[in-house]
């Protein structure tokens, strides 16, 4: 195979869509956030609370957690959470979605972040995000850079911005067919 087509191959893995039925549960929304981390430090008058040490973050069925984080809340009071891992132990992220019983999202990364009113997750950092039902999973992404845009039911893989064409393919994606996912709901 020429360097070109692999190029084009690895280029097509780069960026992975598909469509499911299901989204986010929408009770999420109105849950109230209970922190736990070794430090908090909270600002009230700016909305801000940076939390520093085995950090928990749970919000009706969203579970964040990592080794510090900060987390920002609008005037509108949606949240915006980033979360790290450290060089031992990455930040994850997981969730509940709505539809299908038992169905969930699942991610890790050096860095979670999470934006409530768009309700857009991008993991970086040997990023990994699954969807699983009856906790087998159904499908499952990994790279450097992962945005799942719960809105819009889109996933895109990216690479570092300094990937070089012999570094790749620098995405994988491992997709359920659609027909027997949706025949086992």
């Amino acid at each position: 195979m020429s360097l070109s087509i692999n190029r084009i191959m690895a280029t097509m893995l780069l960026v992975a869509c598909f469509t499911t039925t299901s989204h986010a549960e929408k009770a999420d929304q109105d849950k109230p956030i209970i922190l736990e981390a070794e430090k908090v430090s909270v600002n009230d008058v700016q909305q801000v609370y940076e939390l520093d040490g085995e950090v928990l973050l749970i919000k009706g069925s969203i579970l964040i957690t990592g080794e510090k984080g900060n987390i920002k809340v609008d005037p509108e009071g949606y949240e915006y959470v980033d979360v790290q891992g450290n060089p031992e132990s990455t930040a994850s992220f997981r969730q509940r979605r709505e539809g299908p019983a038992n169905e969930f999202m699942q991610g890790r990364g050096q860095t979670v972040t999470y934006n409530a009113k768009t309700e857009l997750l991008t993991l970086t950092g040997d990023a990994n995000l699954k969807r699983l039902q009856n906790m087998q999973m159904l499908d499952q992404l990994r790279g450097w850079k992962i945005d799942y845009d719960d809105v819009k039911q889109h996933y895109q893989v990216s690479p570092p911005a300094n990937a070089k064409p012999e570094d790749l393919p620098l995405a994988r994606a491992i997709l359920s067919p659609r027909r027997k996912a949706t025949l086992e709901k």
